[in-house]
């Protein structure tokens, strides 16, 4: 099943058991009205809030973690095409017998570079392109560093494309940590969990009406669910339905311009 499959279901089987703890909510205020006949439990005012006050504020904690993130990873993108495109203009301080085969590489890598994250679902793909990028940076490296020491090049030169180079490699590490750096899943069930129990008081405080309100549990079941959803898709940005890839627009512009 994929990822995005997954958190549908994830998302729709929250819907239902949000609307199935409102009822089970009312199921108990019920009981305890008909065996108390004094109304619902007093003084439990506070317990609710207490509840939905932390359901906010995980929500919004988790909300806003993912978007950052979904930014961040973003920038870096468009860090990358700046820092590819800045080195490849550095070579022109290289001779220029040794420009071709390096604007070769360059090409080459960026080309691994587009497509290294194109199906982050197949870590095996994945991973295969990482490395075909690492031994393209070693390539690079190489021959960039033997042709700045060449005699009679200025010492400038490799002043100036030796860190541009480092820096284009750094931001292939930092968009790797990048992929790697979500919160722990055991966030996500807590925060599914209060979702739950939200429900279930709000079945319970519900229980003196008369009549049930199904427009307001399945609103109230739908925004919790949706929200919870949003979060996840941004959260993983490569894997669902809301995707990062038009920030690769930036290297596919990049791509136009090297050849």
């Amino acid at each position: 099943m994929s990822f995005a499959l997954q958190v549908v279901v994830f998302a729709l089987g929250l819907f239902a058991g949000i609307v199935l703890f409102v009822e089970i909510g009312r199921r108990v205020g019920l009981a305890h009205l008909a065996r108390e006949g004094r109304g619902l439990t007093r003084g439990a005012d506070a317990a609710e809030g207490a509840v939905f006050g932390l359901l906010a504020l995980l929500i919004a904690f988790t909300f806003f973690g993912a978007a950052q993130r979904f930014d961040d990873r973003r920038e870096l993108v468009a860090d990358e095409a700046n820092a590819i495109g800045t080195a490849y203009q550095r070579l022109d301080l290289l001779p220029a017998d040794a420009k071709p085969e390096l604007q070769a590489l360059f090409r080459r890598y960026l080309e691994v570079r587009l497509v290294t994250y194109r199906n982050a679902e197949d870590r095996a793909a994945t991973q295969a392109r990482l490395d075909q990028g690492y031994a393209l940076q070693d390539q690079i490296w190489e021959k960039a560093v033997r042709a700045s020491q060449r005699p009679g090049v200025p010492a400038s030169a490799a002043m100036l494309v030796i860190p541009s180079l480092n820096e284009m490699f750094d931001i292939t590490d930092s968009r790797v940590a990048a992929t790697r750096h979500h919160p722990p899943r055991v966030v996500y069930w807590l925060l599914a969990s209060l979702c739950l129990i939200a429900g279930l008081l709000v079945g319970y405080s519900t229980a003196v009406n008369a009549d049930r309100s199904w427009l307001h549990r399945f609103v109230f079941a739908a925004i919790l669910s949706l929200t919870v959803y949003v979060t996840i898709e941004i959260e993983y940005p490569r894997l669902g339905l809301i995707r990062v890839d038009s920030a690769d627009q930036a290297l596919i512009d990049l791509r136009q311009h090297l050849r």
